[in-house]
C-alpha cells in the first residue's frame, strides 16, 4: 500500500495557508433570507416523455438551450476580457454539502460533521455571483443530493436568475422522481462521478449500484435539455474500469472528464482517515500501466470520443506523476516500454509534455495559467470563499460573500508554487479555454460549421 505524504504543496505555502496562528475565517453573518418554493411541474409534458431507448447520432439543441449555454459561458468570458479588475468569475462551485453518503478513500472532503449550507447563504451566494457577472454555478459536496428538496430550491432559483447549473453527484440518490424535479427546475448538466464498474476497495462510486438512476437520466436528458458527464478519477486499482466506463460513455453519447488521483494538497485534520495504506494511490511501480491507459485515452480522444480533457493535458499526466512523486526516477521505467532508465533525472524527463527547464537548469512541471481566484471561485457551506477546491481546508482568509478579498499579488505568489503540485482538471480546463484564439476557433466550428447542433465539442475539435 502507498504511504502518502501528509500534503502535496511546498511546506512554506502549506504553513501559510493552514497556520493555526492565523485569524480564523469569518463566515457570512446570516440575514434570514430564504429561497422561493419551486413551481412543479413547470413543464408537465416533459414528465410523460420517456426519452429515446437508443441515443440519437446527433443531438438537436433548441434556441432556448443555445441561449442558456451562451449566456452561461460566452458572455461572462467576454465580460472578463473587457472589464477592468482581476476578479471576474466565470465558473463558481457552491459547496452546499460536505457530508456524503459514500466514503471514497481518496476524498479529503468527506466530513460528516460539517453543517450543510443554509437557504440564506445559498441565495446570497447566487446573488453575489450574479452581480459579478458569473453565470455558471456547480452544486458540490460531499453529496449535494443528501437534501434533494434543498437542491431543488437552489437549482430553481439559480436557473430563474439565468445560471447554467450543474450538479456533481455519485448518482446513488438521483432517483427518477428527484431527477424529474431537477430537470424541470432547469438543471443544465449532471456531472456523474464514476470510478469503477462495480464496487472496489476504497472506490464505492461505481456504475452498477447507480445504473438504474443513470440510465433514467440518460433517456430523460433529451426531454429536459440537460447533458450528462462522467467524472472519472484514475487510481491504481481501477485502470481497467476506466476503459470500461469510457466505452460505456461512448456507446451512450456521454462525455468523459478524467482526473489523476492525488493526495491532499494541504495538510488535513483528523477527519481524513484514509491518508495511509490507501489502495487508490498510484505508486511508481504503477506508472507503466498508467502510461498505457493514458495512451489508450489519447487514441480514443483522437478517434472522436467526447472528452472534456485536451490531448495535451492527457499527455501531461505522465510527467505530473513523476514530478510529484519525489522518488528517484532512475529506478523506474518511464516511457511505457518496460525499460529502466540509467541516465539523470533530467535525461529521463526531457521532452515529456508538461516539463520545462528553469533558467538555473532545474526541471519543473510547467505553469498552466491557473485562473483560481480570478475567473474561478468556491463558496464554502458557511459563505466563506476560496480560489479553488484544493484550498477548501485553508485557514487563510479570502473573505466571504459579503466581503471577498482576493489579492492578486498573494494569488500570483501562491500559484508559482501550487501549480507545480496540482493537476486540477476543473481549473486547467478553464485555463485552457481562457484563450481568445481557442474561443474564436471553437465558435467558428460550433456556429458556422455546426450551427450549435450535434455532439458536445471540445476546444480541440
Amino acid at each position: 500500500m502507498t504511504a502518502a505524504p501528509k500534503f502535496r504543496i511546498d511546506v512554506a505555502i502549506n504553513d501559510l495557508l493552514v497556520s493555526p496562528d492565523r485569524q480564523a475565517r469569518v463566515r457570512a453573518e446570516p440575514l434570514g433570507l430564504s429561497l422561493p418554493d419551486p413551481v412543479f411541474p413547470q413543464f408537465p409534458g416533459r414528465l410523460n416523455d420517456p426519452g429515446p431507448e437508443v441515443p440519437p447520432e446527433k443531438r438537436r439543441w433548441g434556441l432556448d438551450k443555445i441561449t442558456r449555454a451562451s449566456r452561461g459561458w460566452l458572455l461572462p468570458y467576454v465580460r472578463s476580457r473587457v472589464l477592468p479588475g482581476d476578479f471576474h468569475p466565470i465558473t463558481a462551485y457552491l459547496f452546499i454539502e460536505y457530508k456524503c453518503n459514500l466514503d471514497c478513500w481518496y476524498c479529503w472532503s468527506f466530513d460528516n460533521k460539517v453543517k450543510g449550507m443554509t437557504e440564506d447563504v445559498a441565495r446570497r451566494s447566487i446573488d453575489w455571483l450574479y452581480d459579478r457577472g458569473c453565470r455558471v454555478v456547480a452544486l458540490m459536496g460531499g453529496e449535494p443530493l443528501l437534501r434533494p428538496e434543498f437542491v431543488h430550491k437552489v437549482v430553481y432559483y439559480a436557473a430563474k436568475r439565468g445560471f447554467w447549473v450543474y450538479i456533481a453527484t455519485n448518482g446513488r440518490l438521483l432517483r427518477p422522481e428527484v431527477a424529474d424535479r431537477l430537470g424541470d427546475a432547469g438543471v443544465a448538466a449532471f456531472n456523474f462521478a464514476m470510478d469503477a464498474w462495480d464496487l472496489k476497495p476504497g472506490l464505492p462510486k461505481a456504475l452498477v449500484p447507480a445504473r438504474k438512476n443513470l440510465e433514467y437520466i440518460l433517456r430523460k436528458q433529451y426531454a429536459n435539455g440537460y447533458v450528462v458527464f462522467f467524472n472519472i478519477n484514475i487510481c491504481r486499482n481501477n485502470l481497467e474500469d476506466v476503459r470500461l466506463l469510457t466505452e460505456y460513455a461512448h456507446d451512450h453519447r456521454v462525455a468523459t472528464d478524467y482526473h489523476i488521483n492525488e493526495t491532499p494538497m494541504l495538510e488535513q485534520d483528523d477527519h481524513f482517515k484514509h491518508l495511509y495504506d490507501n489502495p487508490t494511490y498510484i505508486r511508481p511501480e504503477d506508472w507503466q500501466a498508467v502510461d498505457q491507459l493514458v495512451d489508450w485515452l489519447i487514441e480514443k480522444n483522437r478517434a472522436g470520443y467526447q472528452m472534456v480533457n485536451s490531448v495535451q493535458r492527457l499527455q501531461e499526466i505522465k510527467a505530473f506523476l513523476r514530478m510529484s512523486s519525489g522518488v528517484d526516477l532512475r529506478k523506474y521505467g518511464w516511457n511505457g516500454d518496460g525499460t529502466h532508465g540509467n541516465g539523470s533525472q533530467a535525461e529521463l524527463l526531457a521532452g515529456m509534455p508538461g516539463i520545462v527547464q528553469r533558467p538555473d537548469g532545474e526541471l519543473q512541471f510547467a505553469e498552466w495559467n491557473c485562473r483560481a481566484g480570478q475567473n474561478n471561485v468556491i463558496i464554502r457551506t458557511d459563505g466563506t470563499v476560496a480560489p479553488c477546491f484544493p484550498m477548501y481546508g485553508a485557514t487563510y482568509d479570502w473573505g466571504n460573500i459579503d466581503h471577498a478579498r482576493f489579492d492578486g499579488e498573494q494569488l500570483a505568489g501562491m500559484k508559482k508554487t501550487c501549480q507545480q503540485h496540482c493537476f486540477s482538471t476543473l481549473n486547467h480546463n478553464l485555463a485552457y479555454c481562457y484563450n481568445d484564439a481557442r474561443v474564436i476557433k471553437w465558435l467558428w466550428s460550433s456556429v458556422v460549421k455546426n450551427k450549435f447542433q450535434g455532439r458536445l465539442r471540445s476546444f480541440e475539435d
